[in-house]
């Protein structure tokens, strides 16, 4: 039985929108094993993303399947307003669909999806700014450059700039910090082959950025969302989910998946290491800017983004086509040798 009206009734929401949220998926199912070190690599996330940000931000936590002390956890996180929405799902749902349950939600202007064990570091939102800034069909901007992404869904960049000056590959600024990605994702080493240049775009006034985005962790104008498939994906992990979900979404937006030139993020895995610890300790606590940039809409292009990517993809395909563009746009022949998998005279037994 209901007696008289709900206070709320026919009352609006009122605006309370941030221009930034950050949507970071969890999945801990324990504190042992593989996982016994996560709940501290979560924390230096969260902390080094509110360190570091300079606008306020609204952070978005998925807990995917988390165990239950993770997830009383997370709880007295959002009771200190440490984070603004916790989604808690008690039985694993897989990254793309805990992060759909935030995105298909979120009216912030900028949205960024990060792995939750991502160390954020000083200026990394202000250098993702300046990406979109520079480049206003910018629809997703990575704040870590890392190696061999150029022709990896950037099919647009090459078909606008391919007899632009401003396209070329350059001097890579921080090949340790790649080092210390591949190492993140279990690789031993990083052959110097790999660190040694990368696609850039570069404006007059020196502005720049990579060509290329990773996803681990990247930053999506919100209307790139629109071009969602409207269900879930089967895929708990992997597959083609955030191929289907984040990336080709940009392309069809007619974005630019771009990374700034500088590392300003690391992947940290599953086991902190001390140079983390440290990195993590020495952060300060950056000043919030008053107002955010005003960033142009990206509407649909006349002619399809994934239309560029196949036909780029088609080129690309042909061994001698691929290295001459790699030589236009800066390699020697020993350099595009590399690129291609194959050997020079020079490097022949």
């Amino acid at each position: 039985m209901r007696i008289g009206n709900n206070p709320n009734n026919e009352q609006l929401t009122g605006e309370n929108i941030a221009f930034h949220r950050v949507i970071i998926p969890v999945y801990i199912p324990s504190e042992t094993e593989y996982f016994k070190d996560s709940w501290q690599v979560f924390e230096y996330c969260l902390f080094s993303l509110l360190k570091t940000s300079s606008t306020q931000l609204k952070i978005s936590v998925v807990a995917n399947g988390c165990c239950t002390e993770v997830n009383e956890k997370l709880f007295q996180l959002q009771k200190e307003g440490q984070i603004d929405e916790l989604v808690i799902e008690t039985e694993g749902i897989g990254k793309i669909n805990s992060v759909l349950k935030a995105v298909r939600t979120a009216e912030e202007r900028l949205i960024t999806i990060t792995d939750a064990d991502v160390l954020f570091d000083e200026g990394w939102e202000d250098a993702v700014l300046e990406v979109f800034k520079n480049f206003p069909r910018a629809g997703a901007v990575c704040p870590t450059p890392v190696f061999r992404k150029h022709f990896n869904l950037t099919g647009n960049i090459w078909m606008r700039y391919l007899f632009s000056k401003k396209l070329r590959f350059r001097p890579v600024q921080d090949p340790d910090a790649m080092t210390r990605f591949a190492k993140s994702i279990g690789w031993p080493w990083l052959d110097e082959k790999y660190k040694d240049l990368y696609a850039t775009l570069q404006l007059k006034d020196g502005s720049s950025a990579m060509v290329g985005c990773s996803h681990f962790v990247a930053t999506y104008k919100r209307e790139v969302f629109e071009e969602m498939p409207k269900g879930n994906t089967n895929f708990k992990i992997r597959g083609d989910s955030e191929l289907r979900y984040t990336d080709l979404p940009v392309l069809k937006r007619g974005g630019y998946r771009l990374s700034t030139i500088n590392n300003y993020a690391f992947h940290m895995g599953n086991t902190p290491e001390d140079w983390m610890i440290e990195k993590f300790e020495a952060l300060a606590t950056t000043e919030k800017l008053n107002d955010p940039p005003q960033l142009p809409l990206l509407n649909k292009p006349i002619i399809g983004g994934m239309s560029c990517e196949k036909v780029f993809k088609f080129f690309i395909s042909f061994k001698p086509i691929q290295r001459r563009i790699l030589l236009m746009k800066g390699l020697n022949r020993e350099q595009a040798a590399n690129f291609l998998g194959t050997k020079t005279a020079s490097q022949q037994p």
